[in-house]
């Protein structure tokens, strides 16, 4: 997994317990991975002090993701994770095993804390982290996600699971709350919406887009390039360019099959035959 921390850090994953602090990409080969996230969603990498392996990934020259090539030494699939600060790993991965969930990983010490990855009762894979996090990452800010999504087989339950786990509504300063709304749940960190979960998902489905799984929404500047040069890179496109009253996405996957959806600027759209620029999109979204 990969190092959830920036240059400067300020900020313990206490303060924020119950949040998203990261994402991280499980991929079978860095330089590759690099290559392709670099030409969809213009990113550029520094090293995380975690050795070759491990990369951060930055937009605007702000952390906003983790690269680890971890994947094939894990025995786990290439995925997009979530991870959740925790003001006690031990604690998180005792919750999660009396819940009837799986630890899959950890927790692992790293030089700024510790990080554990499991996968939770219906098989949706997430990670949780107890130490210094990214003080200005935020799900909706900058280069980081535009939101994460669990597709689950019933968003109730899986609201009663992550909220005993990472003590959503414990009444701590700054806990987040989930709220049941329209069919689906809502995770809020003050007034910003930092998660959401549906359901409906077949737990044993064959297609891997309708397992349970957290779904990692990127922004991008403009939604027809980011889908040309996910081509021209090598990737797929799973699911074509559709809209909502949120907005225009899409859903992608990188060369190792990872999926990910990217998301356009409200009310962005490029009229059809207007030149797709020649470079990944750049820039902050909105």
């Amino acid at each position: 997994m990969s190092d959830p921390r920036a240059t400067v850090v300020s900020t313990s994953s206490e303060e924020i317990a119950g949040a998203p602090c990261w994402v991280s990409l499980l991929a079978r080969g860095l330089a590759t991975a690099q290559r392709f996230y670099a030409g969809v969603l213009g990113w550029e990498f520094r090293p995380s002090g975690l050795g070759d392996g491990f990369s951060v990934a930055l937009h605007e020259g702000m952390p906003v993701a983790g690269i680890g090539a971890l994947a094939e030494r894990l025995d786990m699939p290439e995925a997009w994770t979530p991870y959740f600060a925790v003001a006690d790993a031990d604690v998180a991965a005792a919750r999660i095993s009396e819940r009837g969930a799986t630890m899959a990983v950890g927790p692992l010490a790293f030089r700024t804390g510790r990080a554990g990855l499991a996968a939770d009762p219906a098989g949706a894979v997430f990670g949780f982290w107890e130490g210094e996090v990214v003080p200005d990452w935020s799900v909706g800010r900058g280069g980081a996600p535009v939101r994460l999504e669990l597709h689950t087989r019933d968003a109730f339950e899986a609201s009663i699971f992550y909220g005993e786990v990472l003590g959503w509504a414990g009444g701590a300063a700054g806990c987040c709350v989930a709220s049941y709304e329209h069919d689906r749940v809502v995770l809020r960190r003050g007034r910003d919406t930092v998660a959401r979960i549906s359901g409906g998902v077949v737990d044993e489905a064959p297609d891997p887009a309708i397992r349970p799984r957290w779904h990692v929404h990127f922004p991008v500047p403009d939604l027809e390039a980011a889908v040309a040069a996910t081509k021209r890179s090598g990737g797929a496109v799973v699911a074509p360019v559709g809209s909502s009253a949120e907005g225009r996405w899409a859903v992608l996957a990188d060369p190792d099959g990872a999926r990910f959806t990217v998301v356009g600027p409200p009310g962005a759209h490029r009229p059809p035959g207007a030149p797709t620029p020649g470079a990944g999109p750049r820039g902050r979204w909105g």
